[in-house]
């Protein structure tokens, strides 16, 4: 326990029997713990010129310890602001590195080459994530079939936060409900889509993989080729992407029968949240969208959102079919 001192494992068990005990010997150490006497003769001399214990006099044969918040503490804030220069030096390597390459294309894209190259770098992301994990989970699997991800729950349970979006083809695959209940009970922030236009992970906003070329069991013969994107425009826009489809999908929570489901799964249970029940009545009504968001406290922009959102879900191209669907289906 306090390597992060300076001291060896046989040191701290030398240290703590002199704490607990006014003065000892080296035969009395070597006694107690049951060490050789040689190997306490040489601990002893260490502590000794690390200041960590003293001879209770000149000639004695005996050692008391030094006060732990004399001699502990002093070496702990050292230590700790060694590791912050440490810390600052790395950002600016950090910093260095990327500026460096930011303008060469083979660092910023890496290309990976079959699932079992796949898998291994989707595994480091995850094992080197520290903050957020983003994930675009299409049906099919290219690399990790459902269940055999175990590094998002290691991430999670060191305090990475994954967002995940799947889209509702996904929950066809053999096992994949089962894994979406397992990731949710873990912590798992879950949302559903109809479709997604891609597979994607993203790791820290600063890293993601996102498969080019189609593969694994049910995709194409050939190996799957994936694109590893570091600090770049691109991953920007990868990031944006993924923050859209957020904003426009259904929650997925864990119900009371221990199975998942959607917040606002319309097309599972025929019902309708009743914010979008009273949009929809306002939007029969005539009311244009600013009109719509006035009343209901919501921007223009969500309200837009929220029609577009039913206008998929029912399958409208424009919205007198919503208007339509939604009197059919008793919305409004």
């Amino acid at each position: 326990m306090l390597e992060a001192a300076g001291l060896t494992s046989v040191e701290e068990t030398v240290y703590r029997l002199l704490v607990m005990t006014s003065t000892a010997s080296a035969d009395e150490i070597a006694s107690q713990t049951g060490l050789a006497l040689n190997q306490v003769e040489s601990v002893l001399a260490a502590l000794t010129g690390k200041g960590l214990a003293n001879r209770s006099d000149r000639n004695s044969l005996h050692f008391t310890a030094s006060p732990p918040d004399v001699a502990l503490l002093p070496r702990l804030q050292r230590r700790a602001e060694a590791l912050d220069l440490a810390r600052a030096s790395i950002a600016d390597l950090l910093e260095s590195y990327r500026s460096t390459r930011r303008h060469q294309a083979d660092h910023l894209i890496e290309v990976i080459t079959g699932a079992g190259a796949l898998r291994q770098h989707l595994r480091q992301l995850q094992g080197n994530a520290r903050h957020e994990m983003l994930w675009f989970c299409k049906a099919q699997y290219v690399a990790m079939p459902s269940g055999s991800n175990r590094a998002e729950f290691e991430a999670l349970a060191r305090g990475v936060r994954y967002r995940v979006l799947y889209e509702r083809a996904f929950f066809n695959d053999h096992g994949a409900v089962d894994n979406v209940i397992s990731g949710v009970r873990a912590g798992e922030l879950a949302r559903s889509v109809p479709h997604l236009p891609l597979r994607l992970a993203i790791a820290d906003r600063e890293i993601a993989i996102c498969p080019l070329v189609p593969g694994g069991p049910h995709g194409s013969p050939n190996e799957p080729t994936a694109a590893l994107l570091r600090d770049s425009s691109l991953l920007e826009a990868m990031t944006a992407l993924f923050e859209r489809y957020w904003e426009d999908a259904a929650p997925l929570h864990l119900s009371d029968s221990g199975t998942i489901a959607s917040v606002d799964d319309t097309e599972a249970t025929g019902l309708l949240p009743e914010a979008d029940r009273r949009l929809l009545s306002l939007l029969v009504a005539g009311l244009a969208d600013k009109a719509i968001a006035g009343q209901m406290g919501l921007s223009r922009r969500t309200v837009q959102r929220r029609i577009q959102h039913m206008m998929a879900v029912v399958g409208a191209t424009t919205r007198m079919q919503l208007a339509w669907h939604a009197t059919r289906r008793g919305w409004v």
